[in-house]
């Protein structure tokens, strides 16, 4: 792997959208998270044609991913949001204009298809860090998010990753002007929890929103099964809420591809489990991330039982957020219930 710069306050940053052009429909939510890049973080937000634009092609978004990663002024790449057709745009990317000025791009959800392309052209990139679903939070950033975005665009290292005391899943509804001024609901998180062998151990992270590696796997966007040997498998599921027995199928599709059993350890994001259309009360949410755990442990014993697995970590659809580096290593530490990425 090929390890990106870090940047320094006053670097130019590309912001893009390379799913759903969010910004287009709401404006307000994305100017928040524009004036935290610059007002906080100290970067100079840079935008494309498209960034704003409702509707680009899959070709068009993919000639503004390449334009930023050849923009040598530019020294790092953030996604907007998510969406659910990035899975066209990657095939018109070059992974040769990715690798030659080879800068962070942080993304999540959709952004799935991004960070394993770049995975696959030796390129280390970020899963988190969403201009408009964490930097531009109702109220205020969450300090939590805040602290691990900062680190991993401006510091090299280790970096330990901690529970959070409350978490929040309820998404406000931008069209309503409260959404940049009310925080969202939080309630306690509960802590991590820890399945299989009390080991230590250590490689180099790939994967994202489950939904997407899913579909990655049915379009072979995927390296080889025997490329991920002692890999860490980060997992996290998304606001649609999957129901768990398709969790559980599609970490099995895995398992028989030969791929989930190659893994030494899997982190798993804490389920979200509300969305508009299923507003769940805390013991609905309880009850769906239980199954949810219940699920990927079903498909863990039966393809790849000595790895140590790490539930309900704050990644992916998660209020507070902590960004996980792909391609970079990550030490999952069952004796001490520890998890430490490096940055």
């Amino acid at each position: 792997m090929v390890g990106t710069p870090k940047l320094r306050p006053g670097d130019r940053v590309a912001v893009l959208s390379p799913s759903y052009g969010a910004p287009a429909h709401f404006p307000h939510v994305y100017e928040q998270g524009l004036a935290r890049l610059r007002d906080e973080l100290g970067l100079v937000p840079v935008e494309f044609p498209t960034t704003r634009a409702a509707g680009a092609s899959a070709r068009e978004r993919a000639r503004d991913i390449e334009a930023a990663f050849a923009d040598p002024s530019v020294r790092a790449v953030l996604a907007t949001i998510g969406g659910d057709d990035q899975i066209t745009v990657v095939p018109h990317l070059d992974p040769a204009v990715l690798r030659a000025d080879p800068k962070p791009f942080f993304g999540f959800s959709d952004n799935t298809n991004l960070l394993n392309t770049l995975f696959h052209a030796g390129v280390v990139s970020y899963h988190g860090g969403s201009v408009m679903m964490h930097l531009g939070r109702g109220g205020s950033a969450h300090p939590a998010s805040m602290d691990s975005l900062r680190a991993a665009l401006f510091t090299e290292g280790w970096y330990d990753l901690s529970p959070a005391a409350e978490s929040g899943d309820e998404a406000l509804n931008w069209a309503d002007p409260a959404a940049l001024t009310r925080p969202p609901r939080m309630e306690p998180a509960g802590g991590w929890h820890w399945h299989g062998p009390a080991a230590a151990v250590e490689g180099p992270c790939w994967g994202g929103n489950l939904e997407i590696i899913s579909w990655l796997l049915q379009a072979d966007r995927v390296g080889p099964a025997e490329a991920f040997a002692g890999h860490v498998l980060l997992l996290e599921t998304s606001e649609e809420m999957p129901p768990d027995e398709e969790v559980f199928r599609m970490l099995r599709n895995m398992g028989e591809r030969g791929l989930l059993g190659r893994f030494a350890a899997i982190l798993v994001g804490r389920a979200k489990a509300w969305n508009f259309g299923q507003r769940n009360d805390a013991a609905a949410k309880a009850a769906y991330r239980t199954a949810q755990r219940a699920a990927v442990l079903r498909a863990v014993e039966a393809y790849a039982p000595g790895a140590v697995v790490v539930f309900d970590l704050d990644v992916g659809h998660t209020d507070p957020q902590l960004i996980v580096p792909i391609g970079n290593p990550v030490r999952v530490d069952a004796i001490a219930r520890r998890v430490s990425v490096y940055y």
